[in-house]
């Protein structure tokens, strides 16, 4: 017919309506995401963290049930074997634990900037390296296991189970690699609670399982010290793949569907970010490790009891940190996505709101175990030990030491969040063996034992000191993650003049190239 053009017949055009609908319809994923880019902030921060510090317990409360499996079944040489075991497995951990956070960082920075395509690309080379590096340490680690145990004068009667726990253990890497990194992947998209049920999961099935496998219940084989290694295995494994399949059921950009399979081809800006970002993240586990060892040298001149009492204590410690750990990751995880929107104003006030409640997240903590103390001391010590009184006094002078810790934690989780990882590092090494070390050394002739205890506050101040001053006048606004992999280089974090909180025209076409980019 004249003056009408025929586009397409009935089915066909609803056909095309239905794919857009598709398209425009947000996937269930999408829709369980948290907008940290809106709304009030202290609330939204609150409903973000209260879910990363329960994956954080049960996570805690998993390896404590698994080291009371161990001893109160197998007896204090599993036990030791497990420990040894165990000081392997958290430094393998340890060596991916910053790459994750920078994937965090990276995913959210793209998701806030509402680029997917870019946090598909980020996607695509974090889970291309993190196969290859798990299943390469896996291998290394089967292989090297008994060097690695002889090279830590691991007890002669502990030597044998440790080796069979720490193969089990490397076997498991690649699950437990991959499954932190999806988590982490999950809260950089603004999900933190579905991470919390599939790690609830996992510990639920790894603490039953434990028993089962050690004493080789009903059909299962007996395995021994193997059996509690292997129920990591298995657990790692069961919901790892439970996760991945629910994130492809919900459209998640977290999985790399057939028609993405270019994704998966590295992107060589991504992952020089991810390796030269990654690794000062992962240094500060190291560095903090290798003070904590120092510190045990001081303690240990004072003989055994007190060795008794500072275990105890730090046995607590783990979870008195754990509500500000948490808040942290939120700060970081909002930080990045309102960076990648070009919120920065909002990011200032991240920083501050967060910095306020983490005073209350670390009192609240720290309140209750001075006020429980006596109970919760005999889950580590027996009641007549002398040990209890040593315990209570340190915990009264080296508790508080988590306050400007927490508020620190949050600052450096605002600049990480930019993608500057160097400087929050410089900050711990410096707070960590130019003061907290020096101090206890100088100190320890006037105060005794007194000098270690005191120096967690002083060393703790320090690295607040450092935190806020950088962040107040540093210029770690100057670098933006997403910039870096725009123009595919990996600049020296803090160089150049501050920009304040003004968005540069270089900045704009940084995130508009992203946006045009091919993949």
């Amino acid at each position: 017919m004249a003056g009408r053009e025929v586009v397409g017949s009935r089915p066909e055009r609803s056909v095309r309506r239905l794919e857009d609908s598709r398209e425009a319809a947000p996937s269930r994923a999408a829709r369980r995401r948290q907008d940290l880019t809106s709304g009030p902030v202290g609330r939204t921060l609150i409903a973000f963290a209260i879910p990363v510090l329960g994956s954080n317990i049960v996570q805690a409360l998993s390896a404590s049930a698994n080291t009371a499996w161990v001893s109160h079944l197998l007896g204090e040489a599993a036990l030791t074997a497990s420990a040894n075991a165990g000081q392997v497995f958290f430094l393998m951990i340890g060596v991916v634990f910053g790459i994750s956070l920078i994937a965090n960082v990276m995913v959210g920075q793209a998701i806030g900037a509402r680029d997917e395509a870019a946090a598909a690309r980020v996607v695509g080379t974090c889970t291309v390296f993190f196969i290859a590096a798990s299943v390469a340490l896996a291998i290394a680690g089967l292989i090297f296991t008994p060097t690695i145990l002889d090279a830590m004068d691991t007890p002669a009667d502990a030597r044998a189970g440790a080796i069979v726990y720490l193969r089990v253990l490397f076997a498991a890497l690649p699950s437990v690699y991959f499954f932190n990194f999806v988590m982490a992947g999950m809260r950089g998209v603004g999900d933190a609670r579905t991470p919390f049920y599939f790690a609830l999961l996992q510990v639920t099935l790894d603490i039953v399982l434990n028993p089962l496998l050690i004493l080789g219940v009903g059909p299962l084989p007996r395995m021994g010290i193997a059996g509690s290694a292997a129920s990591t295995l298995i657990s790692q494994s069961i919901a790892l793949g439970l996760m991945l399949l629910n994130l492809y059921r919900t459209r998640s950009i977290l999985v790399v569907r057939p028609s993405q399979w270019r994704n998966l081809i590295p992107d060589l800006p991504i992952l020089s970010a991810l390796l030269f970002k990654g690794f000062p993240m992962g240094a500060q586990m190291i560095v903090m490790s290798v003070a904590g060892l120092a510190m045990m040298r001081f303690v240990n001149q004072y003989g055994s009891q007190t060795g008794a009492a500072y275990g105890a204590a730090l046995q607590l410690w783990t979870y008195v940190q754990m509500p500000a750990m948490a808040l942290g990751a939120a700060v970081s995880a909002m930080a990045a996505q309102n960076v990648g929107a070009r919120r920065m104003d909002r990011v200032e006030r991240v920083a501050w709101v967060g910095a306020g409640y983490s005073i209350f997240f670390a009192l609240g903590p720290i309140l209750l175990v001075l006020a429980t103390q006596d109970f919760l001391l005999l889950a580590f010590l027996p009641a007549d030990s002398g040990a209890l009184p040593i315990a209570k006094h340190i915990n009264m002078i080296a508790l508080w030491s988590f306050v400007p810790f927490s508020m620190a934690f949050a600052f450096s989780g605002v600049v990480r969040a930019n993608g500057v990882v160097w400087p929050p590092l410089i900050a711990m090494v410096v707070a960590l063996w130019f003061v907290r070390i020096p101090y206890a050394q100088i100190m320890e002739p006037y105060l005794g034992a007194d000098a270690v205890w005191s120096s967690f506050p002083v060393g703790s101040v320090a690295t607040l000191a450092i935190a806020l001053g950088y962040f107040r006048w540093g210029r770690w606004r100057n670098a933006r993650l997403v910039d870096t992999i725009a123009h595919g280089e990996t600049p020296d974090p803090g160089q150049g003049p501050s920009i304040g909180f003004e968005e540069t025209e270089a900045q704009a076409e940084a995130v508009e190239a992203i946006k045009r980019s091919p993949r």
